[in-house]
């Protein structure tokens, strides 16, 4: 396929899961079939975020996965650290050139790679014009292959990479994104939608048929699922991981 066909795919892509498979394929046909993806609306120097509204996307063996998850070794891995103060693509090298850098806990997060055979491979962090919002993808390099070979396939074809990641993560990001937090309903998407247009609960009742009660309630549901104390609050997070205003289906091409 060229190279123009493949971003033509992703651009007309309405599905974060087609996106994603495409993803996964073409990394792989790099030399990098095991990826790891992350996008955070929360980003700040010293963390990542809040787990629960953290998107993560991977195709790892589900063992890694976990630990990588639970055990929330994605705070301290050695390209986390360098992926939370730079961006565009890194070498894998650099964790041992700056081993200086390497605390326990980095330490223990390459204890674990050496194990998973997760030795070899490039980060790329996303540029992004907001200082709360960072994207990641780690791609580890097929097994077998040393890091020397994996920055062979980077000198050869690394611009394409970076160019086809670039354009696959902001495809994602203007998707509905759907985070480990439980998912809006219709009317509770609808309810937050009015709410941004100015409405009262009052008026949103009328325009819903139903009681300014049966509005509190979904606009209180609402809150708790995604964790916040007011419905401002509630409005700018749907905002933010396109969860209002999705065209219809739209819900159900984001899972």
């Amino acid at each position: 396929m060229r190279f123009s066909d493949l971003l033509h795919d992703v651009c007309n892509s309405v599905s974060l899961q087609d996106v994603w498979q495409i993803q996964r394929e073409t990394f792989a046909s790099y030399g990098f079939d095991r990826i790891i993806y992350g996008y955070s609306r929360f980003f700040s120097p010293k963390n990542f975020g809040p787990r629960e509204d953290i998107l993560l996307l991977s195709n790892h063996d589900p063992e890694y996965l976990k630990a990588y998850t639970d055990d929330e070794m994605y705070l301290h891995s050695p390209m986390a650290l360098w992926a939370s103060n730079n961006t565009g693509a890194c070498s894998w090298r650099w964790i041992a050139e700056h081993s200086d850098l390497m605390g326990e806990r980095q330490q223990k997060v390459l204890d674990v790679n050496r194990r998973m055979d997760i030795t070899a491979g490039y980060t790329l962090s996303f540029p992004t014009a907001f200082s709360r919002t960072r994207g990641v993808i780690a791609a580890t390099a097929k097994a077998g292959l040393t890091q020397d070979d994996a920055d062979k396939i980077w000198a050869e074809h690394g611009r394409d990479i970076e160019v086809f990641a670039n354009v696959t993560h902001l495809k994602i990001i203007s998707l509905p994104i759907e985070t480990q937090r439980q998912p809006l309903t219709a009317r509770q998407r609808e309810a937050l939608e009015w709410v941004s247009d100015g409405k009262t609960n009052v008026e949103i009742a009328i325009i819903m048929n139903v009681s300014p009660a049966t509005i509190e309630k979904h606009l209180r549901i609402a809150r708790e699922k995604l964790g916040v104390d007011t419905t401002a609050q509630a409005v700018a997070k749907a905002s933010f991981f396109n969860q209002i205003y999705v065209v219809a289906g739209g819900e159900e091409n984001s899972k």
